[in-house]
């Protein structure tokens, strides 16, 4: 007889969001990404963090102060990242991501073809960014479902 108690896909690919969120350097806020084709294979996944050859011991990972000695003009979102590590088209695709998407990420969610958003948290929704997103997301026809976080089971020593 088969176990009953295995993670649903919906558990199972959030587990991989989180786990992805895992490998950010960021100090304040790790966000992770999976992205699952319509046959439930993984076809891309991503984090929150600097550019390929930034080094991210020298530039800067203050959320305040001056713009260009913050972390914003140079964070690449996870989203985006998870976009271009995939290596197939992305039509009708899901995005499992840790972190309701802003405005920028939803424009790249909805030009590369993904339908469908599946996130834990939204904990910027009366920020202007999220709403432009929530706005643009809905009048492209992308199906919005949040789902509670995954517990992973990974302990570091």
């Amino acid at each position: 007889m088969k176990r009953k108690d295995y993670i649903s896909w919906d558990e199972y690919f959030m587990g991989v969001a989180q786990l992805s969120a895992m490998r950010s350097k960021d100090p304040n806020t790790q966000v992770g990404a999976c992205i699952v084709n319509q046959k439930n294979r993984i076809v891309g996944i991503g984090y929150n963090g600097f550019p390929m050859g930034i080094d991210d011991e020298t530039y800067p990972w203050e959320s305040e102060g001056e713009f260009l000695n913050t972390k914003y003009p140079y964070v690449v979102h996870a989203e985006p990242n998870a976009i271009l590590n995939s290596t197939v088209a992305l039509d009708h695709a899901t995005l499992y991501v840790t972190l309701f998407p802003c405005h920028e990420c939803a424009k790249l969610i909805i030009q590369s073809g993904i339908r469908e958003i599946v996130f834990v948290e939204n904990k910027y929704q009366e920020e202007m960014s999220v709403k432009a997103s929530m706005r643009m997301l809905e009048d492209a026809g992308v199906r919005l479902r949040q789902m509670p976080s995954v517990s992973v089971g990974l302990h570091r020593a």
